[in-house]
């Protein structure tokens, strides 16, 4: 079916509505044949008119391309931005190309201008292409022809030429030829009062479709009113109109009266369509997937509800119906009051500026109107009348609001009025005053009832103008469309627009870039550790960002994506359903849980089927009674610990399930309940977004069901790489697509000087990256308006084999370069010209054409939001290899505290086995909860072992096991670790040997640390006291202690180290280590008896990162590691950071710190005595009720730190010695020489 409506007058539309019916509407053209014919060569020379000319031999009619007629040309009479060249075809034509010739063997010719086009003659609308009013380039010569192809047609009978700018040597010179084709079509015109009903070709009463392409054109000089319509008697419809000058479809597929199925869905596009010019329409439906084409401006949108169908009755709205089909129009009143009236329609965008002046003798007057959103390019009515004693203001006709001058006054107007500014001297006697002038349109200018004669103006018959258009509105909304991405906010000037970009996301001059990374691998890569982040999978791409959880582990990052589904929930079935179904929200679309599961190496989700008389799968042979759905909507019948295509589930795979003859517990049908659970690691199916479970509706049947979180590791985007062997070397893409917005990210090393990075060509057009020397990178383009360079300069080598980031981003605003973290550099676009990016060549990576290639690595190569796939292409391309090697060089620095970074194929790890941290960049301290009586003993030896000892002394000397000593005599030891605690005296930690030799780190009465060594020979330890302050103050401190020879560096907290020298009687090897003890010591032998007064009743606080050389006893005992059969301890240790994050601002004095031992007296109280004529009774009663509460108090403080602190037990064998020893711990080492014990591992230990 095709329906044809033309019209000319206020509103005109022509319309085909596309189906099996055949049409006698006549076309334009078939589409095959080319639309290329000149048009002007032909005409008479009454089709041309000009503002002037030279003389009849100049005259407009002599300006036909390759013509030598007349003076060879038209030449106006003055070469100024006034004259203007016009051709009348006849009738409409269809316009492809203009072509341009200076005036034969002269020194005239145009070098810029621009094209206007119009129906009437009259109303004239300028050419616009890339969103601005064009100006086309012109002639450099007299004789050589320049020809523009058009961007796209346009449609018109009268072609007008304004020359901008001509040759400097001469004056206007012109021959012009026009190419396309004849056009025509069916016009119908609409009065706003009458409607067209049209009646499909179809027997039934309705149209149901599931696809409509609709095409129409329409031109009006009205706002409002609807276009079509078009409704079925089951609700649906859809309607296209106008409103405020935007075009409005309405469609609905369907709804119900319960208004869970909710079908309306509208959308605007365009703008300032009341221009009475045609504008192109197309409507592309498919089910519910819509694509609306608004003047070769495309906008894809999703229709809401669940149905795909279109029904329609098969007749519109006959005479008597309401008229919805219709263009309405809006009468607006055109009395005019007496004396001084002024009506103006006027649009714009800068209504601050000045809009019309006076002359009023003999004074002046002031007063304003303001109206809201009168910059929003519609057209409003200023209205104002002056007469003998008051002045009136009005805005759209609204006289409620209208603004009256408060005095009486007479006005008397003098002979001028100027509209839209004035001149900066209005009379030879008044001084010079600048005015902003008014950016915009006006219409229908009435002075004193009467209508303005403009083109009178225009021929110099009626008043004078400058740099006015006279017959043309070119207002631009340079919001429409919109190029502010991901939800920006367009604000604009007359000819320039800014996005705001607050709470999208996103940021740049177009709201393009995401703000946050891509991944959680992205944020480990920063140094971040585990915690909820923003990730953006896509980048720049449509995806928004999403919040996940980020587990960062020491091998694995974990990216986990959270549900509402509780744990354990309960399945319920609603009569008369048979089939119970529980849905799955995610913090996310499936759209972005996607984009994480298809980048990830690794994918899996929990699920648990509890049941009682509720089977599963029906295993062996029988349909499913239950089964979930993934993200692709579609229906999975495996189970947990299974994979696709095998109805099984966990136990059967591993064929232990309760009931052999089943596959899965809960298909046995126990009344007892029963469990199913695995992992679904299948990751093409996940996430799970639903779960139907049928057999829940029989007596007894009961069932819970536990859907766990969405978890992925890996990614396989950050470290998609290829390494490039050769100069030669590259790799090929597909065209890039970027023709208005264009973001590039990429990782790169290399040890070469330079190298292109990539490219991509265009006829002209081109966009390149490369390493132009080895501390510059370019980014070039070219998208019509000339080569743009931007280059950023690093202040140290960037060949130095080392990972650098490069961010490239090119859009209509302006574009942009970043390496690594050095300051972005911005070029702005022109504010006129070429926007687009037209490639048509493949992408190049590496080398392209004959230039230099690219020697190195690159990664994560990332294409407006895509991520290139680099090792897949590399497997197949000869120069180029898959992954790159050497990911320690850029990242090892991550790797803290003395870890080892370990090269992986996909990135690297941080090995922290040697340090006394933990996580994935070894920053997190290990440590452990000591309470009194509780220690630990790390053995350096064993005795009379020997090699067996090799890995431990190389910890304690080198890392090399065959530069060990024989056996463990130090000549240098590094000691740190760090400690809380608020009870002294007590042994931090204490050293022994298989001589006399000791080192101790102790806490004597008063708070203070103390250092002892005893190395040798000498009579008496050598004592360190760090008088610092009192270090038992509940905070957590940090020790370093370093000893090489005789020298010894003591550091406390944030204090500057302090050496100090052992006595010349002292070795300068610590031989023979034995044993490393923390919280106490429980030696065989004699110990100092200094040492002996520490020791009891022992240590109670924290200990965290405690490293002795290479040995980290207290992670040993923590963690499983190859040392850890060497640690033995005494009581339940319990993992903890009490003692971890050391003070790093400056301690209070001793005067104020309230920690401190040696503060000043206790702060008095300002309690008020009891009188004497106080009840002794009450007192007494008082005071017993307080004692009470006092004891309640203190019996659930006890509990409470018995429950959470000891709560796990430890057991130890009873020494059978007990009664002949001297000391419980002579007992212990009576009974257990090594020290061992036994824990129980099934126990627990809370601590708070």
């Amino acid at each position: 079916m095709v329906m044809v409506l033309r019209a000319g007058c206020r509103a005109a539309l022509f319309l085909w509505i596309f189906s099996n019916i055949s049409c006698r509407a006549r076309t334009a053209l078939p589409t095959s044949q080319k639309c290329d014919e000149p048009l002007v060569s032909s005409l008479a020379h009454s089709s041309f008119s000009s503002s002037s000319s030279l003389s009849n031999s100049y005259a407009a009619g002599y300006a036909k391309l390759n013509k030598r007629g007349g003076a060879g040309g038209w030449c106006p009479s003055d070469s100024d931005h006034y004259q203007w060249l016009q051709v009348d075809f006849g009738n409409r034509k269809q316009i492809s190309s203009v072509a341009t010739q200076g005036r034969y063997s002269s020194s005239d010719w145009v070098t810029q201008y621009r094209m206007l086009y119009s129906d009437t003659g009259r109303n004239w609308k300028p050419y616009h292409q890339d969103g601005n009013v064009w100006a086309f380039p012109g002639n450099v010569n007299s004789d050589g022809v320049v020809r523009h192809d058009l961007q796209h047609p346009v449609v018109a009978r009268y072609v007008r030429i304004l020359p901008l700018d001509w040759s400097g040597e001469g004056q206007i010179g012109l021959r012009i030829e026009v190419y396309g084709c004849p056009y025509w079509a069916d016009v119908i015109n609409f009065d706003g009062h009458v409607v067209l009903p049209y009646r499909f070709g179809h027997k039934k009463k309705t149209l149901k479709t599931l696809k409509d392409v609709i095409a129409l054109k329409f031109k009006t000089s009205e706002s409002e009113g609807v276009i079509f319509h078009g409704e079925g008697q089951q609700g649906d419809y859809i309607t296209l109109e106008l409103k405020k000058a935007k075009l409005v479809l309405s469609l609905n597929l369907g709804s119900n009266q319960y208004g869970s199925i909710y079908g309306h869905t509208s959308v605007t596009t365009g703008s300032l369509l009341d221009d009475h010019h045609w504008h192109s329409v197309m409507i592309e439906r498919h089910g519910r997937n819509i694509n609306l084409t608004l003047d070769r401006h495309m906008q894809h949108f999703r229709i809401n509800g669940e149905f795909d169908y279109l029904d329609l009755d098969y007749e519109g709205p006959r005479g008597d119906s309401p008229p919805t089909s219709v263009l309405r129009q809006v009468h607006v009143g055109t009395g005019v009051p007496s004396n001084i009236g002024f009506k103006i329609h006027l649009t714009g965008v800068h209504f601050d500026m000045l809009i019309l002046v006076a002359s009023i003798a003999p004074f002046r007057f002031d007063f304003s109107k303001s109206g809201t959103g009168l910059n929003d390019g519609q057209w409003h009515e200023v209205q104002l009348l002056a007469k003998e004693n008051f002045a009136v203001l009005t805005i759209d006709g609204d006289e409620a609001s209208s603004v009256r001058s408060n005095s009486p006054l007479k006005v008397m107007t003098g002979d001028k009025y100027l509209f839209g500014g004035f001149l900066t001297q209005m009379n030879v006697l008044e001084h010079s005053v600048l005015h902003l002038s008014f950016q915009g349109c006006m219409q229908l200018i009435h002075v004193d009832d009467q209508l303005v004669d403009l083109h009178a103006v225009e021929q110099g018959k009626l008043g004078s103008f400058a740099n006015v258009s006279i017959d043309m509105c070119a207002i631009i909304d340079r919001c429409v469309p919109n190029h502010c991405e991901h939800g920006g906010i367009c604000n604009q000037t007359w000819d320039s627009f800014t996005c705001m970009c607050d709470g999208t996301g996103y940021s740049g001059a177009t709201c393009h870039n995401s703000i946050y990374e891509l991944s959680c691998e992205a944020y480990k890569h920063l140094g971040k550790a585990s915690g909820s982040y923003w990730i953006d999978p896509d980048g720049s791409g449509a995806l928004g960002p999403l919040k996940v959880y980020c587990n960062m582990t020491e091998d694995k990052v974990w990216t986990i994506v959270n549900h509402n589904l509780q744990i354990q929930s309960a399945v319920v079935v609603h009569k008369p359903e048979k089939d119970a179904s529980l849905q799955l929200n995610y913090n996310a679309t499936m759209d972005q849980l996607s984009a994480i599961t298809s980048s990830a190496e690794y994918c899996e989700q929990f699920i648990s089927y509890t049941c009682k008389l509720s089977r599963l799968l029906n295993t062996p042979e029988g349909n499913p009674y239950t089964w979930w759905i993934g993200k692709s909507n579609e229906k999975h019948y495996y189970w947990g610990g299974s994979g696709p295509g095998i109805q099984k589930c966990a136990c059967g795979i591993e064929r232990n399930c309760t009931d052999s003859k089943y596959y899965c517990n809960c298909d046995a049908d126990h009344k007892q309940w029963r469990k199913d659970t695995g992992f679904l690691s299948y990751k093409d199916h996940l996430p799970v977004s639903q779960v139907i479970v049928g057999d829940i509706d029989r007596p007894g049947s009961e069932a819970k069901l536990t859907v766990g979180p969405l978890r992925c590791h890996g990614d396989q985007n950050y470290w998609n790489a290829a390494s490039f062997i050769t100069p030669s070397s590259y790799l090929h893409f597909s065209t890039f697509q970027g023709e208005t917005s264009a973001d590039i990210s990429f990782y790169f090393k290399t040890s070469a000087p330079d190298g292109v990075f990539l490219e991509n060509l265009g006829n002209t057009d081109f966009i390149k990256l490369e390493l132009k020397s080895a501390t510059d990178v370019s980014f070039s383009f070219d998208v019509g308006n000339g080569p743009v360079e931007i280059v950023v300069r690093s202040p140290s080598p960037l060949n130095d084999d080392q990972w650098h980031r490069v961010v490239a981003e090119r859009n209509v605003k302006q574009a942009s370069l970043q390496v690594d973290q050095l300051p972005l550099e911005i070029r702005k676009a022109p504010t006129e010209g070429h926007t687009r990016l037209e490639l048509y060549s493949q992408l190049y990576v590496g080398a392209a054409g004959a230039q230099k290639g690219f020697l190195g690595c690159i990664r994560s190569l990332r294409m407006n939001g895509v991520t290139l796939d680099l090792e897949e292409r590399a497997k197949v391309t000869p120069g180029v290899k898959p992954g790159c090697s050497g990911h320690c060089t850029s990242f090892g620095m991550y790797c803290e505290n003395g870890g080892k970074c370990v090269e992986k194929y996909n990135g690297y790890s941080c090995d922290c086995s040697r340090t006394a941290y933990d996580g994935p960049s070894c920053k997190k301290e290990v440590g452990a909860f000591f309470e009194e009586g509780m220690w630990l003993r790390y053995n350096f030896s064993s005795a009379g072992s020997n090699m067996k000892d090799l890995v431990s002394r190389t910890l304690l000397s080198s890392t090399e096991p065959e530069n060990a000593a024989s056996d463990f005599n130090l000549n240098r030891e590094e000691l740190s670790f760090s400690f809380s605690t608020s009870k002294p005296p007590g042994v931090l930690l204490y050293i022994s040997s298989y001589t006399k030799d000791y080192m101790a780190v102790l806490l004597n009465a008063s708070g203070n640390l103390q250092i002892r060594y005893h190395l040798g020979v000498t009579k008496e330890p050598y004592n360190i006291n760090v008088d610092h302050r009192n270090v038992t103050n509940g905070q957590p401190h940090s020790i370093n202690i370093t000893r090489n020879g005789k020298e010894i560096t003591v550091q406390l907290d944030h204090y500057p180290p302090i050496t100090h020298s052992l006595p010349g009687t002292s070795d300068l090897q610590f031989s023979s280590l034995k044993s490393l003890f923390l919280g106490k010591v429980i030696e065989l032998g004699a110990i100092d008896e200094e040492i002996r007064k520490y020791n009891t009743p022992g240590f109670s606080g924290c200990l965290s990162r405690v490293q002795f050389n290479q040995v980290a006893p207290l992670k040993a005992a923590l963690r499983p590691t190859n040392i850890s059969s060497r640690v033995h301890t005494e009581g339940h240790l319990v993992e903890s950071n009490c003692g971890a994050n050391p003070l790093t601002i400056q301690p209070m004095s001793s005067v104020t710190d309230p920690w401190h031992a040696d503060s000043g007296d206790n702060p008095s109280h300002d309690g008020k005595m009891l009188g004497s004529d106080v009840n002794r009774n009450s007192a007494i009663i008082g005071g017993i009720i307080a004692v009470v509460i006092f004891t309640i108090l203190c019996t659930l403080v006890f509990l409470i730190r018995y429950m959470f602190r000891h709560k796990g037990t430890y057991h130890t064998n009873e020494a059978k010695g007990a009664e002949s020893a001297e000391s419980a711990d002579a007992a212990i080492m009576n009974n257990d020489p090594n020290f061992t014990e036994t824990i129980d591992e099934s126990k627990k230990e809370w601590l708070i």
